[in-house]
């Protein structure tokens, strides 16, 4: 069976080129600036835009398919001028906003098909495409349902859809797995990972959260503040390997936190003093028990955690 979203390009760039470009662009909203002369490349295939809510994320991408115009700077998409180009380089690309966008009355398959035909797709063939893209992100029995009965999850698949239905050379997925539960964020996860690493789809996936980007994407591009913090290689961004550990110590957390920070650790303050200690390598949580009692310090609570976006994030941007 004939996948789907078949693998191609066609912009006539060099093999590894970007595929979207930056060069100090700033975007003003009245007296905030919401991009600050941001600097960035996006290789071919999954790359992560990643940061806190607030941190410019989606204004990068309505600057990017000219619903945005920056004060200053440069932008490239497909190698095409965004400033001069900004109709061809929307129709060659898919974009999965982060609001719902549906339009009330239309079944699924007709709303899909209708984006399809928007883009310049025959009626025949947007129908057609229509239906496979329906079945690809697993909505093919609900296809004919009008798309306001639909719930979260499921409106979040059908933007994925309207977004690959004209079968475009790039997607901007917008947080992708807003709103859904566990199950269909997984699942939706494993879509967007399938349509990079199988189906060679080049794909930008703008997120606030650390594992969403970890399990999809092969780069990531930081943002805080409007300001591009890092960029690169995952493994590269995410910094040495390691250990999170949760601290809390019986009255001491003050001399605690002076003694990690001396011995070299990274600590980050959390709530209702428990602290967030990084333990680089296979110690494990010996070193701190160590530390604890060489100082008389009473160690209350002391358990493995995962690592959050605040540990990965405070390490690219060098925070204290």
């Amino acid at each position: 069976m004939q996948a789907p979203v078949p693998s191609h390009d066609g912009s006539g760039r060099p093999d590894g080129a970007a595929v979207v470009e930056l060069r100090g662009v700033s975007v003003i909203y009245g007296r905030q600036m919401a991009l600050r002369e941001v600097s960035a490349a996006f290789p071919p295939g999954a790359v992560g835009l990643l940061g806190p809510n607030g941190a410019g994320k989606s204004t990068m991408l309505k600057a990017l398919l000219g619903f945005v115009v920056p004060s200053q700077g440069e932008m490239r998409v497909l190698g095409l001028d965004v400033a001069t180009s900004a109709l061809d380089i929307r129709a060659r690309l898919g974009y999965m906003p982060e609001s719902d966008a549906h339009i009330p009355g239309m079944s699924a398959v007709a709303f899909v098909a209708y984006c399809g035909q928007l883009a310049g797709l025959p009626p025949a063939d947007a129908m057609q495409r229509a239906h496979e893209v329906l079945y690809y992100v697993g909505l093919g029995e609900a296809r004919y349902r009008n798309v306001e009965t639909y719930s979260t999850g499921m409106k979040q698949r059908i933007k994925l859809a309207q977004a690959l239905v004209h079968d475009p050379d790039l997607l901007f997925l917008d947080e992708p797995t807003n709103g859904m539960d566990p199950k269909g964020r997984d699942e939706m996860l494993e879509l967007i990972r399938d349509l990079a690493h199988n189906k060679g789809v080049n794909l930008i996936v703008s997120s606030h959260l650390l594992p969403d980007i970890e399990f999809t994407c092969d780069h990531v591009i930081v943002m805080d503040k409007g300001a591009v913090a890092t960029q690169g290689a995952l493994d590269a961004v995410r910094g040495p390997q390691g250990r999170v550990f949760e601290l809390r110590v019986k009255d001491g957390a003050e001399r605690m936190l002076e003694l990690l920070t001396a011995a070299g650790y990274e600590v980050h303050d959390s709530q209702e003093d428990v602290m967030r200690v990084f333990v680089p390598g296979e110690a494990g949580a010996e070193p701190i028990f160590r530390l604890a009692a060489a100082n008389g310090l009473q160690v209350r609570h002391l358990k493995q955690s995962v690592p959050t976006l605040e540990d990965a994030f405070a390490r690219a941007v060098g925070a204290e």
